[in-house]
């Protein structure tokens, strides 16, 4: 497989001042750099995972990792073969992204998307915005895109036989959506059929449930909450939603699940997306409408997921001595 992760996201925006404020102070992002035109963001140990600039003309994109120069060159070589565009990311727009090299190139539907290999990392110490445990990264990158798409079928082919990526479930109702992975972390990007194109959300997992507690608190008072905490039903990811200085959207988890990616069996997703909760706060009465029927049929299924912890992120509490709950347990 040639890409490896979902490693950085470029915006461009001239609300710099604004994502200067919500990066630290909600998402519990460090600002590393900060000029009249750019900022910087980190999460980890990569020098910065996301580039705010007012003046870049082409920072808006999606970069995902591969190895090394030799996987770009190859990955560029199969692009051209069919016939898309690539363009070399000049040296001073890899430097502002912190990375050795990188190409650009667009899906069919236009979507901006890069790949790039070495990384810029520091051994100096995350400093979060906000105290927060840090975020969930590593080898399964910064989070995972999701894309509005006019016809998922467009480019479902482009993802899986071009850039590579493994199906990991698709919807078909209540709405179309295809859901990719290229590591342990359930899906790194995501297609869903609302019939427009461009970015509908990045989602970044914190390290504790605390974490996004916290912050939706912190939405909630700012007024940028678009959709209420709930959990998913692919990826078991319990998370909100919060629009971002350009209303685009982030969502900011806890909890989820990965998968053996080698042997990982794709499968229809036919409870819809989420086993409780995610709330659309502004949308249609069609559309809440159709959110809380297939969730009705959640609850009628009385669908239950186990909760996805890291190793010492928990503490088991006594023994319960409710009957039922112990049936429960034991699956009967």
């Amino acid at each position: 497989m040639t890409l490896q992760s979902f490693g950085y996201f470029g915006v461009r925006s001239q609300k710099l001042d604004d994502w200067a404020e919500y990066g630290p102070k909600l998402l519990g992002l460090e600002i590393v750099e900060r000029t009249a035109t750019t900022l910087k963001l980190r999460m980890d140990d990569r020098k910065q995972r996301i580039l705010v600039s007012s003046s870049e003309a082409d920072v808006q994109a999606f970069g995902f990792e591969v190895a090394d120069r030799a996987a770009l060159d190859a990955l560029a070589g199969r692009l051209e073969g069919q016939q898309i565009l690539v363009r070399p990311v000049s040296p001073a727009s890899a430097a502002l992204r912190g990375v050795a090299g990188a190409i650009r190139f667009a899906d069919p539907a236009g979507n901006p998307l890069e790949a790039f290999y070495g990384p810029e990392t520091t051994i100096e110490a995350f400093k979060p915005g906000r105290p927060i445990s840090g975020f969930r990264t590593g080898a399964m990158g910064m989070g995972h895109a999701v894309l509005h798409v006019t016809r998922v079928e467009a480019l479902v082919p482009f993802s899986r036989d071009v850039l590579g990526f493994k199906v990991s479930d698709f919807m078909v109702k209540p709405f179309k959506a295809y859901f990719f992975h290229l590591n342990p972390r359930q899906h790194s990007l995501a297609l869903l059929e609302t019939g427009r194109e461009g970015i509908h959300h990045i989602m970044m997992e914190a390290g504790q449930l605390d974490d996004v507690g916290q912050a939706l608190d912190l939405a909630n008072a700012e007024g940028r909450v678009a959709v209420n905490l709930g959990r998913h039903t692919n990826d078991l990811m319990t998370s909100f939603y919060a629009r971002t200085p350009d209303d685009f959207l982030i969502e900011y988890g806890w909890g989820g699940r990965t998968i053996e990616p080698d042997t990982w069996q794709p499968s229809e997703m036919t409870y819809g997306g989420s086993l409780w909760g995610h709330e659309p706060v502004a949308a249609s009465p069609e559309l809440i409408a159709v959110r809380r029927a297939a969730k009705a049929r959640v609850v009628e299924a009385g669908l239950r997921q186990p909760v996805q912890v890291a190793e010492g992120n928990y503490h088991v509490g006594p023994s319960t001595t409710c009957a039922w709950w112990d049936e429960m347990k034991r699956g009967t």
